[in-house]
């Protein structure tokens, strides 16, 4: 499914949306079996995202087993090491160009492609599944230096308790601190049932004893300890820039403006990268 599903901001009434809300209500109302795996397949299949970038010489593809399966890892440079996570239908692909630069200033730069994406295992996709897969990664790293996180992927590391990330720093991309709240408000949006809906996101809840209110990645920003960087563009599309802005309230978030970077293009801009320097050496 396209990241707009997620995302996207159409409020506005069409006659595609009202008769989707009929449809949808009135599958699941005669078949409701039925309509929660079309639904599953709906909400939690990501979409194949291009992969446009050269693969770096040098560069080690391997899998790493998780309790998602197979798990993609890409690895590149010496050093310290720095674990970048992806966002909903992308891939450790559009890290390629930042894990070039951060292997050429000393680090080692580790990607890895989340369940249902890219080339790792799995057909579904959603944050308790991410979480499992970044825990998974994390437990075998003896040590990490830091996380640059990107989108959902940024939800997905705030939400992790993992012992590894204990007072490590953070680089959040474009993210969507306030997930829940403009999911639900885009799926309301775009006319689908939202009692299915919901019926898909308690299923996956069962699956991995947790509940939607329990996911909280701007409260979890509050409450960290580490420096947390934010890089998020003011043009974002997908990821309220805004949000990004009161995040800044907290005093250990700072926040990087870009301007004309979408919420993809920023990954491969100098601004990150100086985002990067900045934190990752902060003394020099």
């Amino acid at each position: 499914m396209s990241s707009k599903i997620y995302f996207g901001k159409t409020k506005r009434f069409s006659f595609r949306r009202s008769a989707l809300s009929i449809a949808t209500r009135l599958h699941h109302r005669i078949a409701p079996n039925h309509a929660l795996k079309t639904a599953r397949r709906i909400f939690l299949t990501p979409a194949k995202g291009k992969e446009n970038n050269l693969t770096p010489e040098g560069m080690v593809v391997e899998a790493m087993d998780t309790a998602e399966g197979k798990m993609m890892t890409y690895q590149l440079g010496s050093g310290p090491t720095w674990v970048l996570t992806h966002g909903w239908s992308g891939s450790a692909n559009q890290f390629f160009p930042l894990m070039e630069y951060i292997a050429g200033a000393g680090y080692t730069a580790l990607a890895y492609d989340h369940p249902g994406h890219g080339k790792s295992e799995g057909t579904e996709g959603s944050i308790p599944a991410f979480l499992s897969a970044l825990d998974g990664i994390l437990n075998q790293q003896e040590h990490i230096e830091g996380v640059i996180a990107h989108s959902m992927g940024g939800a997905t590391l705030l939400e992790s308790e993992h012992p590894a990330l204990h007072g490590k720093p953070i680089i959040l991309v474009a993210p969507v601190l306030k997930y829940w709240e403009n999911l639900f408000g885009t799926v309301e949006a775009s006319g689908y049932s939202m009692k299915l809906f919901r019926d898909v996101v308690s299923d996956v809840g069962k699956r991995y004893n947790t509940t939607i209110e329990s996911i909280d990645p701007f409260g979890k920003l509050a409450n960290r300890q580490s420096p947390v960087l934010i890089v998020h563009d003011r043009g974002d599309k997908f990821a309220p820039f805004s949000v990004s802005e009161l995040a800044t309230e907290f005093p250990h978030v700072s926040l990087v403006a870009t301007e004309g970077l979408g919420h993809g293009r920023v990954l491969k801009s100098d601004p990150l990268k100086e985002a990067f320097m900045r934190i990752a050496e902060p003394e020099s």
